[in-house]
């Protein structure tokens, strides 16, 4: 179905398993993806939580989105989720300076993440020098994961090839400047070991 994540933010039909569930709102009608986004909540929660089960494409209800790993959520824009990843969502807010709300993170990774007024994906030009590990680049036809000191390319069948890691210069970036510095101060993104 079509509800699987991109490190680049489209929503796809690919086999590809998700370790992580979320939604950015209502995005269907019926079976359909109708809309990119319905806000700027962004999450990404756990696949299960206290037992709950809730049926795909309900009228009126969220859209459940899959990523692959915690990796692709934050390129794609998304943080952790405060009800069913309190952990997570605690350690991703305490990285930020002044612990903002989470509408302040909201508004701020929806501004790092689009270009204001469309649906344009932003890229954040950056140089390659200090990139944390789980932040992801676009330079070819296929986003690249930061992993392990190299880079894995990422596809709709999951990590394949890997790159040495340039040392000098600049990459447009994907991952909103606000999760990289997360990653910076040392949150312990999930990535799946097919990358490393």
């Amino acid at each position: 179905m079509r509800n699987r994540v991109t490190p680049v933010g489209d929503v796809v039909d690919i086999p590809l398993r998700g370790a992580w569930t979320g939604n950015r709102g209502v995005l269907h009608e019926g079976r359909e993806i109708v809309r990119f986004h319905a806000g700027d909540l962004w999450i990404t929660c756990a696949l299960e939580f206290r037992g709950r089960c809730r049926e795909q494409w309900l009228p009126n209800r969220y859209t459940h989105l899959f990523f692959h790993d915690e990796a692709v959520s934050f390129a794609a824009g998304h943080r952790p989720c405060a009800e069913c990843r309190r952990a997570a969502y605690n350690a991703y807010r305490d990285a930020w300076p002044a612990h903002p709300s989470a509408a302040e993170m909201n508004r701020r990774l929806h501004a790092e993440r689009l270009v204001r007024g469309t649906h344009v994906r932003r890229r954040h030009e950056l140089p390659w020098a200090g990139l944390p590990e789980g932040v992801f680049v676009q330079r070819g036809r296929h986003p690249e994961l930061v992993v392990g000191g190299h880079l894995a390319e990422w596809t709709p069948a999951g990590y394949g090839t890997r790159r040495k890691l340039p040392r000098a210069g600049t990459v447009p970036v994907l991952t909103p400047p606000a999760t990289i510095a997360v990653l910076r101060a040392g949150y312990p993104v999930q990535i799946d070991d097919g990358a490393r």
